[in-house]
Formats: C-alpha cells, sequence, structure tokens
C-alpha cells in the first residue's frame, strides 16, 4: 500500500490530523486549478468559496467522492484538479445570472429577430440530372436523412451524399454566372 493510500485510509478512519495533512498538501493544487478557470471569468474574489465547496464535496457523506478515487486512473493530484474544475464550471453556472434583473440586461440581447421566410429559387430544367434533383427534393422539401434518401432510392447512403455534393456544385457554379438569378440578388 502506498503512501498516499495509507495517508487516505487514516483519512477515512476519521484521523482529524490526516485531514488536516490532506488539506496542508493538496489546498495549493486545488487553489491553483480553481484560479485558473476564476481568473479569466474575472471572479478571482470567489477562489476560496470555491476551494471550500471542493473540499466540502470531497467529505460529504463520508467522503464518498474522495472514495470514488483511483490510483489506478490518474494521480491524486490530477484528480483534483478535475474535481475542482468542475465545482469552479459548478459555481460560476449557479452564479450566472443569479444577481441580474431582467431590467438590467440591454434590450438588444433580449430581441428575436423575426422569423426567416425560405427563399424559392427557379432551378433550370436541364441544369441537374433527374437523380440529382430527386435527392435535392428528398434531402430538402421531405427533409428526409442521407439513410431514409438512400433507402427509398435503393443506393448506399454514400451514393446519395456524392450526388448531393454534384449537384450543389451545379448550382453553385450556374449562380455563380448568373448573380441576377441568385436567391437575394
Amino acid at each position: 500500500m502506498s503512501d498516499e493510500a495509507a495517508a487516505l485510509d487514516r483519512l477515512f478512519d476519521g484521523d482529524k490530523a490526516a485531514w488536516d495533512r490532506f488539506v496542508a498538501r493538496y489546498a495549493p493544487v486545488i487553489y491553483a486549478a480553481i484560479q485558473r478557470r476564476l481568473v479569466p471569468a474575472g471572479r478571482t474574489a470567489e477562489a476560496e468559496d470555491v476551494a471550500q465547496d471542493v473540499f466540502l464535496r470531497l467529505c460529504k457523506a463520508d467522503y464518498k467522492l474522495l472514495r470514488g478515487y483511483d490510483p489506478g486512473r490518474a494521480k491524486l493530484t490530477t484528480w483534483l484538479t478535475v474535481i475542482a474544475g468542475s465545482t469552479v464550471i459548478d459555481h460560476l453556472r449557479r452564479q450566472r445570472g443569479r444577481n441580474t434583473s431582467i431590467d438590467d440586461v440591454p434590450e438588444h440581447l433580449l430581441a428575436v429577430d423575426p422569423p426567416k421566410l425560405p427563399v424559392r429559387i427557379r432551378i433550370p430544367p436541364d441544369l441537374l440530372s433527374p437523380r440529382q434533383a430527386l435527392v435535392l427534393e428528398l434531402l430538402y422539401q421531405r427533409e428526409l436523412e442521407v439513410a431514409e434518401a438512400a433507402a427509398i432510392l435503393g443506393v448506399d447512403p454514400q451514393t446519395v451524399r456524392s450526388t448531393h455534393h454534384k449537384a450543389l456544385t451545379k448550382l453553385r457554379a450556374h449562380f455563380a454566372e448568373r448573380p441576377d438569378e441568385s436567391p437575394g440578388g
């Protein structure tokens, strides 16, 4: 049994000195992981509160989370860094919008754009092959998935993807040559 595992066992047995040693040894690692997440968010003043949350999570329910540590998967410092990072994320999510009244939010952030109506374009009848036109109809008008369109056509899904790509390439080339016919043009 490693020294680290023995120290954790003493901690799990309720040895207060073992807990104090654990906190003294790993608090700098946890605090650094917290700072890495809080500094970019401009919330460094909350680091001590988050650190307390980390230690509470570790010892809650008879050290349930800490007992879940597996030394075969990661070093304890790495594992604690992950726990600290997820605690910061949880903290920031809880704090998001907590102190913001809807009256304090700028109106442009609350605005909803009106829905855009679909643009219909006319595709010259001789531009696409019948199969390309059918693939576009199945994918866009009937809103089928590639696999569904392939089943209807009795072909491989890759054939549908290839046909779709070729049709779009023809359409792009056609409308690039005639910008007055393009949607919105």
